[in-house]
């Protein structure tokens, strides 16, 4: 049930950014997260597309692209429910190396993508929790 998360490894210059982007809409590939950690002299994007091998086959030729598997989860659009969802993770003992919420959200959850070690077992306890995971489905309904 996990995502698939675009990585792409971005010169940190003037107009990088808008060259992906570019891309991707004259693409027809629809940004629904994204996250970027930039260095002095490089960044790196993380992305979850509407059309990953679309997304790669433009992008591949200009751009260092790696595949990561994430977890999507939805939660409650209220204080303390990012919290919670985290507390069921480190209850599990499964640390989270990062996170970020997607560019969408409802008037009543928000989509956060996470970043773990065993997506499996932090799938497994987030929904014996009661949270709902996000799916490819789910994504091209945003």
């Amino acid at each position: 049930m996990s995502l698939k998360q675009l990585t792409i490894f971005v010169e940190n210059k003037k107009g990088a950014l808008v060259e992906i982007t570019d891309t991707l809409a004259l693409n027809n590939v629809n940004i629904r997260a994204l996250s970027i950690a930039e260095s002095e002299e490089f960044g790196i994007l993380r992305l979850i597309v509407n059309d990953n091998d679309a997304a790669i086959n433009t992008l591949k030729d200009n751009f260092l692209i790696k595949t990561t598997e994430v977890v999507g989860v939805k939660i409650g659009d209220a204080p303390g429910k990012l919290s919670t969802a985290l507390k069921v993770l480190d209850n599990a003992d499964i640390n989270i190396e990062y996170l970020y919420a997607f560019m969408t959200r409802t008037e009543k959850h928000a989509y956060v993508v996470l970043r773990v070690a065993d997506n499996k077992a932090a799938e497994a306890v987030l929904e014996k929790a009661g949270f709902h995971l996000i799916t490819d489905e789910d994504i091209d309904k945003l």
